[in-house]
């Protein structure tokens, strides 16, 4: 195990909740957007989006520390963003004949996206941010102090 794998394994934490940040971001920027994506020569409301993790794996290194059964059995390897899934939610009918894009009862479909559940996920992305952030920070701090007993 290298002496950097802490930071490498918080470096992909960050990563990923950044990633989970914007696609949050994108969510509430369309929460409103009733033409996102033409669909049998029809328009399609955005549909709400949320990002899948997974843990990360090395290639061969941790195949062979696994079956070397060494003393890095239990420490992970980060995580990574396996893919952005679209919610299979159905849009929201409100009423509002006025709409360009209402039907023929007058009904408009608005996106899935909910502002609670999006804030909600937000604050979640942004202290999982922050408390790997004073992971990294912890890190290099004892990286430094590892340097100084040196001197």
């Amino acid at each position: 195990m290298s002496i950097f794998h802490s930071m490498n394994t918080t470096a992909s934490a960050l990563t990923a909740q950044r990633l989970r940040m914007d696609v949050v971001s994108s969510n509430m920027a369309n929460a409103d957007t009733t033409r996102a994506k033409l669909v049998n020569g029809e328009w399609e409301p955005y549909r709400r989006k949320s990002v899948v993790m997974q843990a990360k794996e090395d290639q061969f290194s941790s195949y062979l520390q696994t079956a070397l059964n060494t003393s890095s059995q239990g420490a992970g390897n980060g995580v990574k963003v396996s893919k952005i899934v679209e919610d299979e939610t159905p849009f929201q009918l409100v009423y509002d004949p006025t709409h360009p894009d209402a039907n023929e009862e007058g009904y408009v479909q608005k996106p899935n996206v909910d502002p609670l559940k999006e804030m909600v996920d937000l604050m979640s992305a942004t202290r999982s941010y922050e408390a790997n952030v004073t992971v990294l920070n912890a890190s290099k701090n004892m990286l430094m102090k590892a340097l100084e007993i040196g001197k």
